[in-house]
């Protein structure tokens, strides 16, 4: 008969959340980590991966939750941290760049020596085995990244993608149990990310945990053992890399396309409410200008009922403008007076001017008007 043993988690975080002031970066994540296991940690651009990073490593204290290694709640101290048993890896790479790339390593030994202040002044025997040890340490490392033969370049001078290389072992050099990697493969061509690729099995291998964010989805569905997305500052979902890959929340969430149930549209309901309730009350009154021009222009062949002065207009009205706009009424025309017909049939003829008198006929010739009526 066969026995399974439940995985032993490495890293507890539960409920973490992380605002700055009115802004929420972290929202109520939950992850772990499991003993010789990759993790990934995926989402688009502001989704909070890197802050929920630092808030396992210390760099930030969280605004709620805890975050548990091995069992033990870690305190809110990067060298604690450290000296726990967790490392990492930033996205901009921190490199001592006028140190070696052997001082480089060396430099993440120190939690891991027991060597005190008096001890490294007066230059002991116990100090310089405890040196030579971690010198041999430090070349171990540098072998099992490829860097071994530029133990003295200053590290300023190696390329891009063995820069990338020399943080993780000075990260290993802690000696940790879990290793956090912050976009490790971020600016290396196809062949540089498939070497970091084999270069993290091989730190699986050798029975650390990984927990890894990356934006090249290849890299990160091809080396994880398991994957969550975060959209939002909120754990999306999280699953094996073909669930998270076929998820549909997933790929809408790197579109820009929203989806039902998306984090933060609790929020923006409540601020379209907001805003609704401030804008109604100037949608319920209109002005009394806007109704002036909305209405027809009235017919000037069609008689118009006088119609009385609004309150709005009453006040705004001088008495110079009001005689000014009154029309005095026309009395109506006798239909038997031939005089009201010859004045509405009949118009008196122009007076004639001067410029009349040479005006060109229709074939070209100018010829006086009086001459014509004679």
């Amino acid at each position: 008969m066969t026995t399974t043993t439940a995985p032993s988690p490495v890293l507890e975080a539960t409920g973490v959340t992380m605002r700055f002031g009115g802004l929420t970066a972290v929202r109520n994540v939950d992850l772990t980590v499991n003993a010789g296991e990759i993790v990934g940690l995926i989402g688009p651009n502001g989704a909070g991966k890197t802050t929920f990073f630092n808030c396992l490593t210390g760099l930030y204290v969280p605004t709620e939750g805890k975050v548990a290694y091995k069992g033990t709640v870690l305190p809110p101290k990067p060298h604690l941290v450290t000296s726990a048993g967790i490392a990492r890896t930033f996205q901009n790479i921190r490199l001592f760049a006028n140190m070696t790339v052997l001082e480089n390593v060396l430099v993440g030994r120190h939690t891991r020596t027991k060597e005190g202040l008096w001890s490294a002044l007066l230059r002991g025997p116990g100090f310089r085995k405890a040196e030579a040890a971690s010198r041999e340490r430090a070349m171990e490392l540098l072998e099992f990244i490829g860097l071994e033969h530029k133990a003295d370049h200053l590290s300023r001078n190696l390329p891009y993608g063995e820069q990338r290389k020399l943080e993780i072992a000075r990260a290993m050099a802690s000696e940790p149990g879990l290793l956090l990697l912050d976009e490790p493969t971020a600016g290396m061509n196809p062949q540089e990310t498939r070497a970091t690729e084999d270069l993290v099995f091989a730190i699986r291998d050798r029975g650390i945990a990984v927990l890894v964010i990356e934006h090249d989805m290849r890299f990160i569905f091809n080396l994880s053992d398991r994957v969550a997305c975060l959209v939002q500052g909120e754990k999306l979902v999280e699953g094996t890399s073909e669930v998270v890959q076929g998820d549909e929340r997933v790929i809408a969430a790197y579109l820009g396309t929203p989806f039902e149930g998306a984090p933060g549209d609790e929020e923006l309901a409540e601020v379209e409410a907001a805003e609704a309730a401030g804008t109604a009350p100037a949608t319920t009154t209109t002005p009394v200008t806007e109704a002036a021009d909305t209405t027809p222009a009235a017919d000037p062949m069609e008689p118009t009922e006088p119609t009385e002065p609004t309150e709005a207009t009453a006040e705004t009205e001088t008495p110079a403008t009001t005689e000014a706009t009154k029309t005095p009424a026309t009395p109506a025309a006798d239909p038997t007076d031939d005089t009201a017909d010859e004045a509405t049939t009949a118009p008196e003829a122009p007076a004639v001017t001067p410029a009349d008198a040479d005006e060109p006929d229709a074939h070209g010739s100018t010829t006086s008007k009086e001459g014509n009526a004679q």
